[in-house]
């Protein structure tokens, strides 16, 4: 029983994936091959009235009658009943069969398409489509979403009548498979490629952002700007650029240099010169007149002695130096 519970839970599981998927994936693009290249393609004729303005190439086939150039202007080449004229049809029918041929999350319409906004996928109606108004078609803000609608009968829009792009829808990405005609209305403003079985009219001041491509009958235009259309590269996210560290630049160290030391200059005295004095002659001394009394003879008294030897040697000596001094007093006269 608890495996039979795990099987019906995986399975109820993938279906539910299996069915998100199917409807994430509900159209895919339609390849136009050489078709693309055209803004304009019939198969039986090409009739314009007024100074209609085509950019993108002009071509028929099998048909032979192209009229209405000029007035009308192609901003592009003209092939008619040529060899790239007659492969631009058979891959018409390839991208034909190919539109037709989706059916991955079909949504069912019908009536008239006006006053609604559309989300990207598969439209199908069982009957003849009209659209009186404006209808949106909302991108979601993806360049690649796609829009198909798959009309069993004719398509008629009424005067005036808009298809309006939203949120990154783009013409090149939308595609109207018509299994009869297409009648575009007076002054209306129509987007996308038109994928016609049968024949293609595009009324009064009618304007086409996209391709008219009519496989079999003809394709009439009165005073009607078709202008081929170019998808835009899908937006890509710019790389996440880690941000810069900044180092800064380490900031010199600047040491400074040590002033010079100039030695202070060592200052030797001069040496005085040694100066040897001549010895001063010694004179002999006269003998005194302690000597005289040193050579007394003693006495034996103490005081006797002591009186003896004192003026024994003064009056000895006074009389020296009173004939020194009249010897030179005498010599100086």
């Amino acid at each position: 029983m608890k495996i039979f519970n795990k099987v019906a839970a995986f399975a109820l599981a993938a279906g539910l994936m299996l069915g998100i998927s199917g409807v994430a994936f509900a159209a895919t693009a339609v390849n136009l091959g050489t078709a693309g290249s055209f803004a304009v393609l019939g198969g039986s004729t090409v009739t314009n009235t007024g100074p209609t303005v085509v950019n993108g190439d002009l071509g028929l086939s099998p048909g032979t009658s192209v009229t209405g150039f000029p007035p009308g202007i192609v901003n592009g080449v003209q092939h008619v009943t040529d060899a790239m004229a007659a492969q631009a049809q058979a891959d018409l029918v390839t991208a034909y069969d190919a539109a037709a041929g989706q059916s991955t999350g079909v949504t069912t319409i019908s009536g008239d398409l006006g006053g609604q906004t559309l989300a990207p996928g598969l439209y199908k109606s069982s009957s003849a489509l009209g659209l009186t108004g404006t209808v949106t078609l909302d991108g979601q803000g993806s360049p690649d979403a796609v829009f198909i609608f798959q009309i069993s009968s004719a398509l008629t829009t009424a005067s005036a009548s808009r298809v309006a792009l939203i949120n990154g829808a783009q013409a090149c990405n939308v595609f109207w498979q018509i299994g009869s005609s297409a009648t575009l209305g007076t002054n209306s403003t129509f987007v996308g490629n038109i994928l016609a079985l049968s024949s293609i009219t595009v009324n009064t001041g009618a304007s086409v952002a996209g391709r008219v491509l009519a496989r079999n009958g003809a394709v009439t235009l009165d005073t009607s700007p078709i202008n081929r259309p170019t998808c835009a590269a899908p937006s890509v996210p710019p790389p996440v650029t880690p941000p810069q560290v900044v180092v800064p630049a380490p900031v010199p160290v600047v040491v400074p240099s040590p002033a010079p030391v100039t030695p202070a200059p060592v200052v030797i005295p001069a040496v005085a010169p040694v100066v040897a004095f001549a010895p001063v002659p010694t004179q002999a001394s006269a003998p005194t007149a302690s000597v005289a009394l040193n050579n007394l003879p003693s006495t034996g008294f103490g005081f006797a002695d002591w009186f003896a030897k004192t003026i024994g040697y003064a009056v000895p000596s006074a009389f020296f130096a009173l004939a020194v001094t009249l010897y030179l007093f005498r010599k100086r006269q």
